[in-house]
Protein backbone atom coordinates (compact mmCIF):
# COMPACT_ATOMS: atom_id res chain seq x y z
CA UNK A 1 0.00 0.00 0.00
CA UNK A 2 1.17 3.51 -0.78
CA UNK A 3 0.14 6.41 1.44
CA UNK A 4 0.10 9.94 0.07
CA UNK A 5 0.12 12.72 2.61
CA UNK A 6 2.62 14.11 5.07
CA UNK A 7 6.11 14.23 3.69
CA UNK A 8 4.97 13.76 0.09
CA UNK A 9 6.30 16.23 -2.44
CA UNK A 10 3.57 18.83 -3.09
CA UNK A 11 4.35 18.95 -6.79
CA UNK A 12 3.86 15.21 -7.22
CA UNK A 13 0.65 15.39 -5.22
CA UNK A 14 -0.68 18.13 -7.45
CA UNK A 15 0.17 16.13 -10.53
CA UNK A 16 -1.51 13.01 -9.15
CA UNK A 17 -4.66 14.45 -7.63
CA UNK A 18 -5.04 17.89 -9.18
CA UNK A 19 -5.78 21.19 -7.49
CA UNK A 20 -9.37 20.25 -6.72
CA UNK A 21 -8.29 17.49 -4.37
CA UNK A 22 -5.55 19.40 -2.61
CA UNK A 23 -7.50 22.45 -1.59
CA UNK A 24 -11.15 21.68 -2.11
CA UNK A 25 -11.37 25.29 -3.24
CA UNK A 26 -11.06 24.81 -7.00
CA UNK A 27 -14.46 23.65 -8.11
CA UNK A 28 -14.92 21.31 -11.06
CA UNK A 29 -18.68 21.61 -11.03
CA UNK A 30 -20.14 22.53 -14.36
CA UNK A 31 -17.10 21.46 -16.40
CA UNK A 32 -18.90 18.54 -17.95
CA UNK A 33 -22.35 20.11 -18.02
CA UNK A 34 -22.17 20.60 -21.78
CA UNK A 35 -21.69 16.88 -22.31
CA UNK A 36 -24.21 15.75 -19.71
CA UNK A 37 -26.60 13.01 -20.64
CA UNK A 38 -29.28 15.18 -22.30
CA UNK A 39 -31.35 12.11 -23.05
CA UNK A 40 -31.62 11.23 -19.36
CA UNK A 41 -35.21 10.43 -18.40
CA UNK A 42 -34.70 10.96 -14.66
CA UNK A 43 -32.06 12.67 -12.53
CA UNK A 44 -33.90 13.34 -9.30
CA UNK A 45 -31.52 15.37 -7.09
CA UNK A 46 -28.39 14.29 -8.97
CA UNK A 47 -26.14 16.83 -10.66
CA UNK A 48 -26.59 17.26 -14.42
CA UNK A 49 -23.54 15.08 -15.14
CA UNK A 50 -25.39 12.03 -13.84
CA UNK A 51 -28.53 10.08 -14.61
CA UNK A 52 -30.81 7.86 -12.51
CA UNK A 53 -33.15 6.07 -14.87
CA UNK A 54 -33.70 3.12 -12.53
CA UNK A 55 -34.83 5.45 -9.69
CA UNK A 56 -32.46 4.07 -7.04
CA UNK A 57 -31.33 7.64 -6.17
CA UNK A 58 -27.72 7.07 -7.27
CA UNK A 59 -25.98 7.68 -10.60
CA UNK A 60 -26.20 5.08 -13.35
CA UNK A 61 -23.02 3.94 -15.05
CA UNK A 62 -22.29 5.91 -18.26
CA UNK A 63 -24.24 4.51 -21.21
CA UNK A 64 -21.19 4.73 -23.48
CA UNK A 65 -18.62 2.11 -22.47
CA UNK A 66 -15.88 4.46 -23.72
CA UNK A 67 -16.50 6.50 -20.57
CA UNK A 68 -15.93 3.56 -18.20
CA UNK A 69 -12.73 3.67 -16.16
CA UNK A 70 -10.45 0.74 -15.38
CA UNK A 71 -7.43 2.36 -13.65
CA UNK A 72 -4.26 0.41 -12.95
CA UNK A 73 -4.03 2.18 -9.58
CA UNK A 74 -7.02 2.39 -7.23
CA UNK A 75 -7.16 5.40 -4.92
CA UNK A 76 -8.91 4.81 -1.59
CA UNK A 77 -9.77 7.38 1.10
CA UNK A 78 -11.61 7.42 4.41
CA UNK A 79 -13.70 10.23 5.86
CA UNK A 80 -11.72 12.82 7.87
CA UNK A 81 -13.96 12.60 10.97
CA UNK A 82 -10.72 12.53 12.97
CA UNK A 83 -7.06 13.16 12.14
CA UNK A 84 -6.80 11.57 8.64
CA UNK A 85 -3.34 10.18 9.34
CA UNK A 86 -4.80 7.95 12.07
CA UNK A 87 -6.53 5.75 9.52
CA UNK A 88 -3.61 5.06 7.18
CA UNK A 89 -2.29 2.28 9.44
CA UNK A 90 -5.73 1.16 10.60
CA UNK A 91 -6.80 0.41 7.03
CA UNK A 92 -3.42 -1.00 5.95
CA UNK A 93 -4.47 -4.68 6.29
CA UNK A 94 -7.54 -3.96 4.18
CA UNK A 95 -5.84 -1.92 1.46
CA UNK A 96 -3.14 -4.58 1.12
CA UNK A 97 -5.86 -7.21 0.80
CA UNK A 98 -7.76 -5.04 -1.71
CA UNK A 99 -4.67 -4.82 -3.89
CA UNK A 100 -4.32 -8.60 -3.89
CA UNK A 101 -8.04 -9.14 -4.46
CA UNK A 102 -8.30 -6.76 -7.43
CA UNK A 103 -4.82 -7.31 -8.82
CA UNK A 104 -4.23 -3.56 -8.79
CA UNK A 105 -1.99 -1.15 -6.92
CA UNK A 106 -3.91 0.57 -4.08
CA UNK A 107 -3.05 4.07 -2.87
CA UNK A 108 -4.42 5.40 0.41
CA UNK A 109 -4.98 9.17 0.35
CA UNK A 110 -5.59 10.88 3.74
CA UNK A 111 -8.01 13.64 2.71
CA UNK A 112 -8.06 16.75 4.89
CA UNK A 113 -11.73 17.74 4.48
CA UNK A 114 -15.09 16.42 3.35
CA UNK A 115 -15.13 18.78 0.37
CA UNK A 116 -11.68 17.62 -0.76
CA UNK A 117 -12.85 14.00 -0.64
CA UNK A 118 -15.99 14.76 -2.65
CA UNK A 119 -14.08 16.87 -5.19
CA UNK A 120 -11.59 14.02 -5.60
CA UNK A 121 -14.28 11.55 -6.62
CA UNK A 122 -16.09 14.13 -8.73
CA UNK A 123 -12.90 14.87 -10.68
CA UNK A 124 -12.08 11.20 -11.23
CA UNK A 125 -9.03 11.02 -8.93
CA UNK A 126 -10.73 8.94 -6.22
CA UNK A 127 -12.20 5.53 -7.03
CA UNK A 128 -13.50 4.12 -3.75
CA UNK A 129 -13.94 5.78 -0.38
CA UNK A 130 -15.59 5.87 3.00
CA UNK A 131 -17.79 8.97 3.36
CA UNK A 132 -19.14 10.28 6.63
CA UNK A 133 -22.90 10.02 7.21
CA UNK A 134 -23.86 13.59 6.31
CA UNK A 135 -21.44 14.15 3.39
CA UNK A 136 -22.57 10.85 1.81
CA UNK A 137 -25.56 12.73 0.37
CA UNK A 138 -23.29 15.32 -1.27
CA UNK A 139 -21.02 12.55 -2.59
CA UNK A 140 -24.00 10.79 -4.17
CA UNK A 141 -25.66 13.83 -5.73
CA UNK A 142 -22.59 15.82 -6.75
CA UNK A 143 -19.80 13.28 -7.24
CA UNK A 144 -21.57 10.20 -8.57
CA UNK A 145 -20.70 8.04 -5.56
CA UNK A 146 -22.44 4.66 -5.27
CA UNK A 147 -22.70 3.61 -1.58
CA UNK A 148 -22.70 -0.17 -1.23
CA UNK A 149 -21.40 -1.04 2.24
CA UNK A 150 -21.05 0.05 5.85
CA UNK A 151 -19.03 -1.40 8.69
CA UNK A 152 -20.96 -4.05 10.63
CA UNK A 153 -21.27 -7.65 11.76
CA UNK A 154 -23.23 -10.68 10.59
CA UNK A 155 -26.27 -9.08 12.29
CA UNK A 156 -26.19 -5.99 10.11
CA UNK A 157 -24.50 -2.63 9.49
CA UNK A 158 -23.13 -0.53 12.30
CA UNK A 159 -25.19 2.35 13.60
CA UNK A 160 -24.27 5.26 15.81
CA UNK A 161 -26.05 7.77 17.99
CA UNK A 162 -25.75 11.48 18.45
CA UNK A 163 -24.33 12.01 21.94
CA UNK A 164 -24.52 15.30 23.82
CA UNK A 165 -21.30 15.45 25.84
CA UNK A 166 -20.57 17.64 28.86
CA UNK A 167 -17.69 17.65 31.30
CA UNK A 168 -18.33 15.23 34.15
CA UNK A 169 -17.95 17.84 36.88
CA UNK A 170 -20.19 20.39 35.11
CA UNK A 171 -23.63 21.33 36.53
CA UNK A 172 -25.51 20.46 33.32
CA UNK A 173 -28.04 17.63 33.63
CA UNK A 174 -30.25 18.11 30.58
CA UNK A 175 -30.07 19.89 27.22
CA UNK A 176 -32.25 22.78 28.40
CA UNK A 177 -29.51 23.67 30.90
CA UNK A 178 -27.23 24.73 28.04
CA UNK A 179 -29.10 27.88 27.04
CA UNK A 180 -26.64 30.70 26.50
CA UNK A 181 -23.65 28.38 26.91
CA UNK A 182 -20.69 27.48 24.69
CA UNK A 183 -21.90 24.64 22.47
CA UNK A 184 -19.70 23.23 19.71
CA UNK A 185 -20.99 21.75 16.47
CA UNK A 186 -18.53 20.01 14.14
CA UNK A 187 -19.20 21.23 10.58
CA UNK A 188 -22.27 22.33 8.58
CA UNK A 189 -22.55 19.10 6.55
CA UNK A 190 -22.21 16.75 9.54
CA UNK A 191 -25.32 14.77 10.43
CA UNK A 192 -24.75 14.12 14.14
CA UNK A 193 -22.43 17.10 14.58
CA UNK A 194 -24.78 19.75 13.19
CA UNK A 195 -27.92 18.80 11.25
CA UNK A 196 -29.49 16.27 13.61
CA UNK A 197 -29.11 18.50 16.71
CA UNK A 198 -31.15 21.17 14.90
CA UNK A 199 -34.02 18.68 14.58
CA UNK A 200 -33.64 16.68 17.81
CA UNK A 201 -32.61 19.31 20.39
CA UNK A 202 -35.65 21.65 20.20
CA UNK A 203 -38.13 19.04 21.55
CA UNK A 204 -35.71 18.67 24.49
CA UNK A 205 -35.87 22.39 25.28
CA UNK A 206 -32.79 23.65 23.46
CA UNK A 207 -32.98 25.48 20.11
CA UNK A 208 -29.73 25.96 18.17
CA UNK A 209 -29.29 29.54 16.88
CA UNK A 210 -31.92 30.81 19.35
CA UNK A 211 -30.72 29.41 22.70
CA UNK A 212 -27.07 29.27 21.67
CA UNK A 213 -24.86 30.12 18.71
CA UNK A 214 -23.11 26.95 17.46
CA UNK A 215 -19.31 27.17 17.47
CA UNK A 216 -17.86 25.11 14.61
CA UNK A 217 -15.00 23.01 16.01
CA UNK A 218 -13.96 21.36 12.75
CA UNK A 219 -14.45 17.74 13.80
CA UNK A 220 -15.96 15.26 16.26
CA UNK A 221 -12.57 14.69 17.88
CA UNK A 222 -12.01 18.42 18.29
CA UNK A 223 -15.46 18.86 19.85
CA UNK A 224 -14.82 16.01 22.28
CA UNK A 225 -11.39 17.31 23.28
CA UNK A 226 -12.88 20.77 23.66
CA UNK A 227 -15.47 19.50 26.14
CA UNK A 228 -12.81 17.59 28.10
CA UNK A 229 -10.59 20.67 28.31
CA UNK A 230 -13.44 23.01 29.25
CA UNK A 231 -13.32 25.04 26.03
CA UNK A 232 -16.92 24.00 25.29
CA UNK A 233 -19.77 23.43 27.74
CA UNK A 234 -21.41 20.84 25.51
CA UNK A 235 -20.95 19.23 22.11
CA UNK A 236 -23.04 16.85 19.99
CA UNK A 237 -20.78 14.14 18.53
CA UNK A 238 -21.05 10.74 16.88
CA UNK A 239 -20.99 7.89 19.38
CA UNK A 240 -18.63 5.73 17.32
CA UNK A 241 -16.00 8.47 17.16
CA UNK A 242 -16.32 9.15 20.89
CA UNK A 243 -16.04 5.44 21.76
CA UNK A 244 -12.92 5.06 19.61
CA UNK A 245 -11.31 8.03 21.35
CA UNK A 246 -12.03 6.50 24.77
CA UNK A 247 -10.71 3.10 23.63
CA UNK A 248 -7.48 4.69 22.38
CA UNK A 249 -7.11 6.73 25.54
CA UNK A 250 -7.35 10.04 23.68
CA UNK A 251 -9.92 11.10 26.28
CA UNK A 252 -10.88 9.55 29.60
CA UNK A 253 -14.44 8.29 29.81
CA UNK A 254 -14.68 9.29 33.46
CA UNK A 255 -14.03 12.92 32.48
CA UNK A 256 -17.09 13.05 30.20
CA UNK A 257 -20.81 12.71 30.90
CA UNK A 258 -23.54 11.97 28.33
CA UNK A 259 -26.75 13.94 28.92
CA UNK A 260 -28.58 12.96 25.71
CA UNK A 261 -28.43 10.25 23.07
CA UNK A 262 -30.44 10.00 19.87
CA UNK A 263 -32.01 7.12 17.99
CA UNK A 264 -29.61 5.14 15.77
CA UNK A 265 -28.26 6.62 12.51
CA UNK A 266 -26.30 4.76 9.81
CA UNK A 267 -22.55 5.19 10.04
CA UNK A 268 -20.05 6.01 7.28
CA UNK A 269 -20.80 4.58 3.85
CA UNK A 270 -18.30 3.01 1.50
CA UNK A 271 -18.86 3.95 -2.12
CA UNK A 272 -17.28 3.54 -5.54
CA UNK A 273 -17.26 5.99 -8.44
CA UNK A 274 -20.21 5.55 -10.79
CA UNK A 275 -18.03 5.47 -13.92
CA UNK A 276 -15.86 2.52 -12.98
CA UNK A 277 -15.99 -0.33 -15.46
CA UNK A 278 -18.95 -2.48 -14.30
CA UNK A 279 -16.77 -5.58 -13.97
CA UNK A 280 -14.31 -3.66 -11.79
CA UNK A 281 -17.12 -2.21 -9.67
CA UNK A 282 -18.56 -5.69 -9.13
CA UNK A 283 -15.11 -7.02 -8.23
CA UNK A 284 -14.60 -4.20 -5.72
CA UNK A 285 -17.94 -4.88 -4.06
CA UNK A 286 -17.18 -8.60 -3.74
CA UNK A 287 -13.72 -7.89 -2.32
CA UNK A 288 -15.26 -5.63 0.33
CA UNK A 289 -17.95 -8.14 1.27
CA UNK A 290 -15.48 -11.05 1.50
CA UNK A 291 -13.00 -9.24 3.76
CA UNK A 292 -13.00 -9.93 7.49
CA UNK A 293 -11.45 -7.38 9.83
CA UNK A 294 -8.35 -8.53 11.72
CA UNK A 295 -8.42 -8.09 15.54
CA UNK A 296 -6.83 -4.62 15.45
CA UNK A 297 -9.49 -3.31 13.07
CA UNK A 298 -12.26 -4.93 15.11
CA UNK A 299 -10.96 -3.18 18.22
CA UNK A 300 -10.75 0.16 16.45
CA UNK A 301 -14.25 -0.14 14.99
CA UNK A 302 -16.07 -1.24 18.13
CA UNK A 303 -16.36 -4.94 17.31
CA UNK A 304 -17.36 -4.63 13.66
CA UNK A 305 -15.75 -7.37 11.63
CA UNK A 306 -16.90 -6.85 8.04
CA UNK A 307 -18.35 -4.57 5.37
CA UNK A 308 -22.11 -5.16 5.32
CA UNK A 309 -24.28 -4.53 2.22
CA UNK A 310 -26.39 -1.36 2.25
CA UNK A 311 -28.21 0.86 -0.26
CA UNK A 312 -28.38 4.64 -0.29
CA UNK A 313 -32.10 4.65 -1.05
CA UNK A 314 -33.10 2.63 2.01
CA UNK A 315 -30.30 2.93 4.57
CA UNK A 316 -29.85 6.71 4.19
CA UNK A 317 -33.56 7.65 4.17
CA UNK A 318 -33.46 8.88 7.80
CA UNK A 319 -30.40 11.03 7.06
CA UNK A 320 -32.01 12.58 3.98
CA UNK A 321 -35.09 13.31 6.09
CA UNK A 322 -32.99 15.20 8.67
CA UNK A 323 -31.27 17.17 5.91
CA UNK A 324 -34.59 18.21 4.37
CA UNK A 325 -36.11 19.18 7.72
CA UNK A 326 -33.15 21.43 8.49
CA UNK A 327 -33.34 23.11 5.08
CA UNK A 328 -29.99 21.63 4.09
CA UNK A 329 -30.61 19.64 0.90
CA UNK A 330 -27.69 17.83 -0.68
CA UNK A 331 -27.36 20.23 -3.60
CA UNK A 332 -24.61 22.33 -5.16
CA UNK A 333 -25.53 25.56 -3.35
CA UNK A 334 -25.29 23.91 0.07
CA UNK A 335 -22.08 22.14 -0.96
CA UNK A 336 -20.42 25.34 -2.20
CA UNK A 337 -21.26 27.02 1.10
CA UNK A 338 -19.63 24.16 3.03
CA UNK A 339 -16.58 24.20 0.74
CA UNK A 340 -16.11 27.92 1.33
CA UNK A 341 -16.42 27.45 5.10
CA UNK A 342 -13.80 24.67 5.10
CA UNK A 343 -11.44 26.77 2.97
CA UNK A 344 -11.80 29.75 5.34
CA UNK A 345 -11.21 27.52 8.36
CA UNK A 346 -8.08 26.04 6.76
CA UNK A 347 -6.75 29.52 5.95
CA UNK A 348 -7.39 30.69 9.52
CA UNK A 349 -5.61 27.62 10.90
CA UNK A 350 -2.62 28.15 8.60
CA UNK A 351 -2.40 31.81 9.65
CA UNK A 352 -2.51 30.86 13.33
CA UNK A 353 0.26 28.28 12.85
CA UNK A 354 2.35 30.85 10.98
CA UNK A 355 2.03 33.29 13.90
CA UNK A 356 3.15 30.60 16.35
CA UNK A 357 6.40 29.93 14.49
CA UNK A 358 9.46 31.55 16.10
CA UNK A 359 11.08 34.37 14.10
CA UNK A 360 14.05 33.43 11.96
CA UNK A 361 17.42 34.44 13.37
Amino acid sequence: MTVLGRGTNPTSLAAFFGAAVLGGAVSVFGVNAAIAQDSCKNRGQLDTNYCDENNDLVADAPKDSKNWKDPSTLVFAYTPVEDPAVYANIFKPFTEYLGQCTGKRVVYYPVQSNSAEIEAMRSGRLHVAGFSTGPTGFAVNLAGAIPFAAKGTEKGPQGYRLLALVKNDSPYKKLADLKGKRVAHTSPSSNSGNLAPRVLFPPEGLKPEEDYKPLMSGGHDKSTLGVASGDYDMAPVASDVYERMVTRGTVKGEDIRIIYQSPVFPTSSFAYAHDLKPELAAKLVKCFYDFRFPPAMQKEFNGDDRFFPITYKETWSVVRDVAEKTGTPYNKAAYDKETQREAEAAAKKAAAQQQQQPPKQ
